[in-house]
Formats: C-alpha cells, structure tokens, sequence
C-alpha cells in the first residue's frame, strides 16, 4: 500500500491532532528503520497505522477483544492497550493488510512483548520518541534512539513502567516480560 493512501485510510480515523503525532511517529520510524537496517516501507506502514483503532468506542474494542479472543486479560487492564491489538485486527480486516510483521508492530507497539523483533523496537520506540512527544525523560531516550536501540527501549519501557506505578496503576505483564527479555538479551 502506498503512503498516501495508507495516510487517507488513517486520517479519516483519527482527530488532527493524533493525525500529526502519527506523521511524527513515521518520520521517526523511517529513520529509524534505516539506520538500523529495518525494511523502511514495513516500519513506514506500521507506524502509520499504529493509532488506527485508537478513537473506536471502548464497546467496539472489547467485543473485538472477546470475539477474536484476544487476551481477556487485557479487559483488566487500562483501556489506552486495547487500540494496538484491535488496530492490528481492524488493519487486516479493513485496511487489507496482510503482512503479519507490520500487524505484530502495531499490536505490540503499546505493551511491547518477550522477544521483540527490529521492527517491533522501531515502532514502539517511534510512538515514544517521536517529536511531537513532550514529557520528562524523552529527550533522554531520544538521544539514546540514536546510539543504541536497545538502551533506548529499556529506558523508554523503564520510564513508562515508573510513571504507572508513581499513579498506582497496574502494569500489564507482558510490558514487565517485554523489559525483562530486552535487559536479559542486551546483557543490561
């Protein structure tokens, strides 16, 4: 699918704002991809449509959840997962994408999971880094981003593991197991 096409399905989702943090987030990814030898038009997709289920009604996501059994677990968890997994079903069955990398991306893309392939890291990292994002410790993992992907991913995760718990909200298991594989396969 060619970029604007796939920016036009997407847009028609999402509000403007989201709109720009979703160019944001494939800028980044396509650089990323890049530098760290990632297919550019798979990251380049993923990241456009990392967001796609972000707006569908809550109701709509957990049927989706449940009638694809989805991990129900997810149901106990905050709402703000539920659009990667279910956008990741919706951009199969309404967008026709088919290619199960770019659809892992964007499934994986808020919780992250155990091991994580390059583009996995890319998209998750991108939605984390990307310009438009404003909040304490970014800079730092942008900077990192550009050294070591790894390093990056394990602070990122590490950030937003100690902003959930300083909130006294749950942390869904499979962002622990995700930090966790990463430490471990990185040698800390």
């Amino acid at each position: 699918m060619e970029r604007e096409q796939a920016l036009k399905i997407v847009k028609a989702q999402l509000t403007e704002h989201r709109y720009q943090h979703t160019i944001g987030v494939m800028e980044t990814a396509i650089k990323l991809a890049d530098k760290y030898g990632e297919d550019v038009q798979k990251a380049e997709l993923a990241a456009i449509f990392h967001d796609y289920a972000k707006f569908r009604p809550k109701e709509e996501m957990m049927q989706i959840i449940v009638e694809q059994k989805m991990p129900t677990e997810l149901l106990d968890y905050n709402s703000e997962l539920w659009h990667a997994p279910v956008g990741a079903y919706l951009a199969e069955k309404e967008a026709g994408i088919t290619d199960h990398e770019v659809l892992d991306a964007i499934r994986y893309h808020t919780s992250g999971r155990v091991s994580m392939t390059m583009l996995d890291k890319i998209i998750y990292l991108a939605d984390y880094i990307e310009p438009g994002r404003r909040f304490p410790g970014v800079d730092e993992v942008r900077g990192m981003a550009d050294a070591d992907l790894d390093k990056a991913l394990i602070q990122s995760m590490k950030n937003t593991i100690q902003f959930l718990m300083k909130k006294n909200q749950p942390v869904f298991p499979d962002t622990f197991n995700a930090y966790n594989s990463i430490v471990k396969n990185s040698g800390g």
